[in-house]
């Protein structure tokens, strides 16, 4: 089962962080169809936050197709996202990459705005250009 980390710092919605963690799980394979995701009241005890934050970004996610409620047993998962297995090698690629960052002195914002320059390169590309 999925535990949400809340970033109250971070500037970003509690709400919007539950459902970026939940998209970050399905796919990742950490969520799989059927899946059953804390009750709210499991996640307040668990993050302190307001129950209606949770239900919140329950709703936006069932809105997206992505889970369903089922009164009386809780919310589940509808269907999967992306083909990114958390067991991939490429993820240990880039556990190694993050851990050269880090030694080089980089923090935690550095390596993301690193990242995101170099994804930013890959994937906006125009369509058809493969470099």
């Amino acid at each position: 089962m999925i535990e949400y980390r809340i970033d109250r710092r971070s500037g970003i919605a509690t709400y919007v962080q539950i459902v970026q963690q939940t998209k970050q799980a399905l796919r990742l394979g950490l969520l799989r169809p059927g899946d059953r995701l804390p009750t709210a009241r499991e996640v307040v005890e668990a993050t302190a936050i307001n129950p209606n934050t949770v239900l919140k970004a329950y709703r936006e996610l069932e809105r997206e197709g992505l889970v369903e409620a089922r009164r009386g047993l809780g919310t589940f998962v509808r269907r999967t996202l992306g083909a990114a297995g958390a067991d991939t090698p490429l993820r240990g690629e880039l556990a190694d990459w993050a851990a050269r960052a880090r030694a080089a002195g980089l923090d935690r914002d550095d390596v993301a705005a690193l990242f995101t320059a170099v994804l930013d390169e890959h994937f906006t590309q125009t369509q058809g250009d493969d470099t």
